[in-house]
């Protein structure tokens, strides 16, 4: 039969021949006999005389009802149908496309731990959202993948609850957002022993990173700092130094060491030092074996900054990397919900600190398509990104005191 007999190359993209099904297309770009071909980054549809390639980053939702399949997607909607008994499992290869799409733009690189399938909700801020859906443990993350934008990657090392119940599971992340999993079947038990286990081990790596920062922390101080910091996320200085005061001096040190020491020092003069939120991180590419030689250029540490201006209406972050500027954001007010959105949405991209102030239009670009649909499912990182309001150039100290005061609306500084 024709619809899955053609196999065509697409070296582009894979050197693995690529099934060509046949449908009959309805949508404003293309209609009438289509051939479909799934790619690894888009699906392609070919008509007699048009042809549309529908990136997975623009595809809203998919569904298969009555032999047709339905996309809808940023560039509007489109129906194939006629496809016989190739278009269940057309729509199974595409399904299977997109999740792999979701999951790198979500940044899942490892292999599940545990899947299951059953029924999800969660609310998020003033949003809810539910269904059926497989839900995949991994190393760091829960996540659910129903065919549409309701996917949703639940980072363990936020979680400030999880409740059992008759075959349900709730996880409570300390951003107020709520998960729960129910109908899970004969997965129940091993799905929540599973997601314990994760945590358990992403809080004993936390234990380990401040321990090795400032070995001289008690055990009760260390478990604290871990739970304060998972992960390495950013806390204020005056919560650091009330649980353990040694930790700020080693904080410190490690940033005097960075290229930001100076940047530093200045920011605290425009603000209350103690109100500066810092977050760290081991540098996993700080050493790069290279044959017999190993070569330790970048710092051993990533470092970053979080200060409120002195009216508490803005923010300024900052990233002790090479060539980071410093970002100015819109606080409003409530800084410490800033910064928890801010944590959040750092976690969610992996620290890419670039796609936090991507303007829509940017995201929209073929190269940040990942990052497009990341945003589409992390209301964090929308968040972010509609308060970032510009940066500042890393020029030289007293130029960059200067425009951040400006920023900040300090007069006469």
């Amino acid at each position: 039969m024709d619809n899955s007999s053609s196999l065509i190359n697409d070296g582009a993209r894979s050197r693995e021949p690529l099934i060509q099904y046949t449908a009959q297309a309805a949508s404003k770009l293309v209609s009438g006999e289509t051939k479909l071909t799934i790619g690894g980054s888009a699906l392609t549809a070919a008509g007699l005389f048009d042809t549309v390639e529908i990136p997975y980053a623009e595809i809203n939702g998919l569904s298969i009802a009555d032999y047709t399949v339905a996309i809808d997607s940023d560039s509007g909607a489109f129906a194939f149908s006629r496809m016989g008994n190739w278009c269940q499992p057309f729509y199974d290869a595409l399904l299977e496309a997109y999740n792999n799409a979701v999951l790198r733009a979500l940044f899942i690189k490892s292999s599940p731990a545990l899947t299951a399938k059953g029924n999800y909700h969660y609310t998020e801020n003033a949003a809810s959202a539910g269904g059926s859906a497989p839900v995949h443990v991994y190393d760091n993350n829960v996540t659910v993948l129903p065919p549409d934008l309701s996917a949703r990657r639940i980072p363990l090392c936020f979680v400030s609850g999880m409740e059992t119940g008759d075959f349900e599971l709730t996880l409570k992340l300390d951003t107020g957002e709520s998960y729960t999993f129910a109908k899970l079947g004969y997965d129940t038990v091993p799905f929540a022993d599973a997601v314990a286990k994760q945590i358990r081990s992403l809080h004993e790596k936390s234990l380990a990173a401040v321990r090795e920062l400032d070995p001289s922390l008690t055990p009760a101080q260390a478990s604290q700092l871990a739970k304060l910091m998972p992960q390495g996320a950013a806390a204020s200085f005056m919560r650091i130094a009330d649980i353990a005061p040694s930790f700020v001096p080693a904080l410190e040190a490690k940033l005097a060491e960075t290229r930001i020491a100076e940047y530093y020092a200045a920011m605290k003069e425009l603000c209350d030092p103690s109100a500066i939120y810092v977050g760290f991180r081991e540098n996993a590419d700080a050493c790069v074996n290279s044959g017999q030689t190993e070569s330790c250029d970048a710092e051993p540490y990533l470092l970053w900054l979080i200060a409120p201006s002195p009216d508490g209406q803005y923010a300024a972050v900052e990233f002790a990397e090479a060539d980071a500027a410093t970002f100015i954001y819109e606080s409003r007010g409530d800084f410490d919900v800033f910064v928890q959105q801010l944590n959040r949405a750092l976690e969610a991209i992996s620290f890419k600190r670039e796609v936090i102030r991507m303007t829509g239009e940017e995201l929209r670009k073929s190269e940040n398509a990942d990052y497009y649909m990341a945003d589409k499912r992390t209301a964090a990182l929308q968040f972010i990104r509609s308060r970032f309001t510009g940066r500042l150039i890393h020029s030289g100290v007293g130029a960059w005191t200067g425009k951040l005061a400006q920023a900040w609306g300090i007069a006469g500084r």
